[in-house]
């Protein structure tokens, strides 16, 4: 059985998925991520604050969706 660790949000704001809207998604279930690789973008008040993954791993999950308003330490993405 695999451990699992999630990506908690640095600050309150808007999670985004992707960097741009007509871009693909930073990363998507099953992908490989490394300690510093982005998952995300937080929107604070129009200034864009990247999430980065603090633990390498396999994206298990997302555990909320893409323009979801968020708090802070909330979590973000599981890891396996």
């Amino acid at each position: 059985m695999s451990e699992k660790t999630t990506i908690n949000a640095p600050m309150p704001g808007v999670f985004y998925r992707r960097p741009d809207p007509e871009d693909p998604p930073f990363v998507e279930v099953g992908d490989s991520v490394d300690v510093g690789d982005p998952v995300g973008l937080v929107e604070v008040m129009k200034n864009f604050h990247e999430i980065e993954a603090d633990h390498a791993g396999t994206v298990a999950a997302f555990l909320v969706e893409n323009e979801d308003e968020i708090t802070a330490d909330q979590p973000l993405v599981e890891l396996e």
